[in-house]
Order: C-alpha cells, then sequence, then structure tokens
C-alpha cells in the first residue's frame, strides 16, 4: 500500500510538473507571440519556459531520484551519476534561460539585475552552481572520506530544499512582474483580471503546489532512502523480488551498521 501510494504521488507530481511548462508555453505563445532567439521580445518569452523546466520541474526530479524505491538496494553509484546527471541538465536549461534574458536585455538597452525577481533568481541560481559542484567533488567522486560525506550531507540536502524554495519564488516574482508591465494600459489593467492574468495567475499557483508537493516528498522519513545499515522507524523494509524490482516486505527499524558508503 505505501509502495503504490509512493508511485501514484510520484505520477501525479510528473503530470503537474509537466502542466507547468506547457502552462507556461500556452501563456508565451498566445499572449505574447511565441518564441524566437534574435533578441527581440521573443527572445524574452524562452526564459520564463525555461527557467520553468529547469529551475522548478527537471531539479525537483534530480532531486528526487533518491526517493525511488529502486534506488533503496543495490550499488548506490548508478543513482548518483543519475541525480548529478539531471541536475547538470537542468543547470544547462537555467543558463539557457539566463542568456535569453540578459541577450533582451542588451539589445533593448534595459538595466540587468535591478528587480527583486532577479535578484532571487541569481542567487537560486548562484547557489545552484555551487551545489553542484560540491556535489560532484564530494558525494560523486571517490576521494571523499565517509566522514566528510557524513559531514557535508545535511548541509547538501539543506541547500538542495532551499534553492527549490527560492526557484518557486523567483517564478512567483516573475509572473508577477511580468504582468505588471504586460498590463499598465487602461483598458486592460491588471485589477480587472483579464483572460491573460487569470491564465498566468493559475499557472503561479500550479508551480507553488508543484513546488510544495516535491519539499514534503524529500522531508518525509518513510519516502527517505535508508542511511547506511540503519532503517528508522517507519521507514519501507525491500528485498529484490522478480525483474530486480524492489518489493514491500515490512515496516522494520534496523540497528546494523556497517564501515564504509556503498558505492
Amino acid at each position: 500500500m505505501a509502495a503504490r501510494l509512493f508511485y501514484l504521488t510520484v505520477l501525479a507530481l510528473s503530470a503537474l510538473g509537466l502542466m507547468c511548462v506547457l502552462f507556461t508555453v500556452y501563456w508565451m505563445q498566445s499572449w505574447h507571440g511565441g518564441f524566437a532567439w534574435d533578441g527581440t521580445i521573443f527572445t524574452f518569452n524562452c526564459h520564463p519556459v525555461l527557467m520553468v523546466a529547469g529551475m522548478v520541474v527537471l531539479y525537483s526530479a534530480a532531486s528526487l531520484v533518491y526517493r525511488l524505491p529502486q534506488s533503496w538496494v543495490g550499488p548506490k553509484l548508478p543513482w548518483k551519476i543519475a541525480h548529478a546527471s539531471l541536475h547538470l541538465m537542468a543547470f544547462i536549461l537555467t543558463v539557457l534561460g539566463l542568456v535569453a534574458v540578459f541577450k533582451y536585455h542588451n539589445a533593448r538597452k534595459i538595466t540587468n539585475l535591478y528587480s527583486l525577481h532577479s535578484w532571487l533568481g541569481i542567487t537560486a541560481v548562484f547557489l545552484f552552481a555551487c551545489q553542484w559542484f560540491l556535489g560532484f567533488a564530494v558525494f560523486l567522486l571517490p576521494w571523499a572520506s565517509l566522514w566528510l560525506r557524513s559531514l557535508l550531507k545535511p548541509v547538501h540536502v539543506f541547500f538542495g530544499a532551499s534553492i527549490l524554495s527560492l526557484a518557486i519564488a523567483s517564478v512567483i516574482s516573475g509572473i508577477n512582474e511580468k504582468l505588471f508591465f504586460s498590463l499598465k494600459n487602461a483598458t486592460k489593467p491588471y485589477s480587472s483580471l483579464p483572460g491573460e492574468a487569470v491564465f498566468a495567475n493559475s499557472t503561479g499557483l500550479l508551480v507553488v503546489i508543484f513546488g510544495l508537493l516535491v519539499l514534503y516528498i524529500l522531508q518525509a522519513s518513510s519516502w527517505k532512502r535508508p542511511e547506511v545499515g540503519v532503517t528508522t522507524e517507519g521507514q519501507l523494509w525491500l528485498q529484490l523480488g522478480p525483474g530486480c524490482w524492489p518489493v514491500l516486505v515490512a515496516y522494520m527499524p534496523v540497528t546494523v551498521r556497517q564501515p564504509r558508503e556503498p558505492q
């Protein structure tokens, strides 16, 4: 039952993440003319799509790799590689999103990095870069000792959730900022809630709901990969079934420790 609930939650979360991206694409396509890479406003339209897809949706998918029950048994190294690779893909999309907005601003002689939205966003991207390089150097490469990994793991986990929270705040402030710029004429002010405002506000709510569900799964102890040789009360106790799929056996605590983390 617990495993089934987890997979249903992942399925719902995947659908919600896809909706966040598709809603953002539809917003930029229907109300702002579509996409291009020529320094015009159509280049700017790539920015929200790339940031939602990279910093929110793909970043969340990478963060949830260790919540898959398949990752709880067997070697950990393939899951580390998947975790790092998905985060790298998310970072590439994020950088492209930044390039899009800087390209547009520079072509139109618009000042960069003056708003709270831009400060939140660039802070999230900077922390994301630091987080990825720290994770690659300490947790993926084999040189780091178990003591160092144990010391830095809580920091890594904390900043992982913090970066996602900053990204969500940046998306929400960006949607609000875009609407204030777009709906400032007398015929369709933002305060009158025209169709674009309703749709964009709804997109923002979808992003918030998606982010909150991801953060909940990340902190739920019953869906965390068991520590090395230790399963706390309430975690799933699994064994490999047919086809190497984990099968739920029982909830049970185990207190046997191993000297080193398996790779």
